[in-house]
């Protein structure tokens, strides 16, 4: 097999489909070990279980808070991070109160972010790019920023559209270097996940991980068959 370990370390092997069975996370974190996944992205409900799987495995179990439509209050929001964390998460995604954001009250947009970080995860929250502007874009960073988050990340997966190229090239190119991207909705191909790492993308959160390394694995092979 030609490994592509590279693409591995940017993956987030997802499934936050709300009937998943525990035979699906199970499935998942088994795939995130054989190829090497930075993290695994799930409901908070499995966090305990995954948490299990993937111990002292350097694979990182992320999960959500205010998913998928981020309109209920802050504190609730860092509740849930709290006790995700209890639980074994090293991450949380969670979602911006878009409401919020498109009223201006950057205040609560900011309050709520720096209340989720303080759950001591490394926080990601959601834009779900595909309901702003521009305008309300370049706002959300902003307020992503001063709340102290670590990743912005672009799309649920449950909302009008998933992850473009111009996502991630306008979120790089108004975000600090230290500031992480986290790709998310729509990523199928191998082809599509390298474009978005090229563009700027620091993660992906895709429920087609293994698909995108199997054809990764088999261009690398045809690749070398080629030398």
């Amino acid at each position: 097999m030609c490994k592509n370990l590279k693409l591995a370390s940017f993956l987030e092997a997802t499934n936050l489909s709300p009937t998943a069975r525990l035979a699906e996370i199970n499935e998942l974190c088994q795939k995130a070990l054989d190829y090497r996944f930075a993290a695994v992205c799930i409901h908070p409900y499995y966090v305990p279980f995954a948490a299990s799987l993937l111990q002292d495995s350097g694979i990182k179990v992320v999960t959500v808070a205010g998913f998928p439509l981020g309109c209920n209050d802050g504190l609730t929001k860092a509740r849930e991070a709290e006790l995700a964390v209890k639980n074994g998460a090293a991450e949380i995604d969670m979602m911006m109160n878009l409401a919020a954001l498109k009223n201006g009250e950057k205040d609560v947009v900011i309050k709520e972010v720096a209340a989720v970080v303080s759950s001591g995860a490394i926080v990601k929250t959601i834009i779900e790019t595909g309901y702003l502007t521009r305008e309300e874009v370049l706002l959300a960073c902003f307020c992503v920023q001063e709340g102290g988050a670590h990743f912005i990340k672009t799309c649920t997966g449950f909302g009008p559209r998933g992850v473009t190229l111009e996502d991630i090239l306008m979120l790089r190119s108004h975000l600090p270097p230290a500031m992480g991207i986290k790709a998310a909705g729509g990523i199928k191909t191998a082809a599509f996940a390298t474009a978005l790492i090229m563009a700027g993308a620091s993660r992906l959160g895709t429920s087609a991980a293994a698909k995108i390394m199997q054809q990764a694995e088999s261009e690398a092979c045809r690749n070398r068959e080629d030398i």
